[in-house]
């Protein structure tokens, strides 16, 4: 069930050439046994950007980063890298993961214990067989960038956390690879280290100039961090897009719900007419003005007539407080507050509408009570409109 409606912001880009991929799975496929942990799943990535995949545990973000990477051999379908066929079952050809040039960092830091800083970077470069003095140059450019350099003869196992995985992460940079693979790297890590290393690894990539194919549990992760988001769901491709293209505007419920919480409400849709449908949220006795996106064609909305039940959803950051005297303007409705919570920066509010709770969070000046009245603006162009 896709929605029919638009976002907040103005998603829709003019046409324009789009450059080749640089890396391209074509319909790939894994299994283990009876299970199929990638189910024909095809990408696009472009050279020099961030591009993760998205999913809970058990969707195949995993397996499909180590069948890239080579440590798994798909059962069909293609890896490309630029003009070079990775793997193609059909044609029997398998490129091990030792000739890809791929770096890759797991979650778990993996330093060698029993080297220092500057010889687990240096590692991949001596297997290469590059000379010495290129090898201290680039280890010693690799640790500055990822802010190590004073700790270059420290052992590896004394420094914390953060710092092992950021000579986790310049090992996997240091010989220059097409691709670098996250694989989770910062689940280990507590809250304010995992903002760190967000920030730094985005600043590397963006640095370099790497191609970043990186997996994650984490929406926040995800957003902030990438060019694009695949989202997965039980092996198989459920959405693909920009971060704001799969928050705002999601094609199933089971993005939607996946990616935040959102408030539905059931609504009856009163009449379609050009850009735009009205519908009557039932509960509250509202009526709402929806524009409808350009694209908003097929099955979904040619089903969809007057006296149709409908979902509206949207996003609880864009519900807006508004004066009092607002009430009865269109898309403002009256909200009973329930509970509060503090949080510094502002308050958390339990608010009835309606039949329905919701948990939003408001300004730190916005006065009210428990028991007391607001008013709350629901922003049409911010709701989403999805058949019941």
């Amino acid at each position: 069930m896709a929605s029919i409606m638009t976002s907040p912001l103005e998603l829709a880009s003019p046409a324009v050439q789009q450059p080749e991929p640089f890396l391209r799975v074509q319909e790939v496929r894994k299994r283990f046994g009876a299970v199929e942990a990638v189910a024909g799943v095809s990408l696009d990535i472009r050279e020099a950007e961030v591009f993760t995949l998205l999913g809970p545990s058990g969707c195949g973000k995993t397996t499909l980063l180590r069948l890239i990477a080579g440590l798994e051999v798909p059962d069909e379908g293609e890896i490309h890298l630029t003009d070079s066929c990775l793997a193609a079952p059909r044609h029997g050809v398998f490129v091990e993961a030792e000739r890809r040039n791929m770096g890759m960092v797991f979650q778990s830091h993996a330093v060698w214990p029993h080297m220092t800083v500057y010889q687990n970077v240096a590692y991949p470069l001596q297997i290469r067989h590059v000379g010495r003095s290129e090898i201290r140059d680039r280890v010693f450019r690799m640790l500055e960038l990822v802010g190590l350099g004073e700790f270059h003869d420290r052992p590896a196992t004394r420094l914390s956390g953060g710092q092992q995985q950021r000579v986790a992460l310049a090992r996997a940079l240091v010989y220059s690879p097409h691709v670098l693979l996250l694989d989770e790297p910062l689940s280990s890590l507590d809250a304010r280290l995992r903002d760190d290393m967000r920030r730094q690894i985005r600043k590397l990539q963006r640095q370099l100039g790497v191609t970043v194919v990186f997996v994650t549990h984490d929406q926040r992760e995800a957003f902030s961090m990438s060019d694009h988001v695949a989202v997965l769901r039980q092996g198989k491709l459920e959405q693909l897009g920009t971060p704001q293209e799969v928050y705002l505007r999601p094609s199933s419920p089971y993005v939607r719900d996946f990616l935040g919480r959102s408030l539905v409400l059931q609504a009856v849709l009163t009449q379609i007419s050009g850009t735009s449908a009205l519908v009557m949220i039932e509960d509250m006795a509202v009526g709402l003005e929806l524009p409808l996106p350009p694209d908003a064609g097929g099955d979904d909305l040619s089903k969809l007539t007057p006296g149709t039940q409908v979902k509206v959803t949207i996003r609880p950051e864009y519900l807006r407080v508004a004066p009092k005297e607002a009430l009865g303007r269109a898309g403002c409705v009256s909200a009973r507050v329930e509970e509060i919570l503090y949080l510094g920066e502002g308050h958390e509010y339990m608010v009835s509408l309606g039949s329905h709770k919701e948990v939003i969070t408001l300004p730190g000046d916005l006065l009210a009570r428990p028991g007391e009245q607001i008013v709350l603006e629901l922003d049409p162009a911010a709701m989403t409109l999805w058949p019941d």
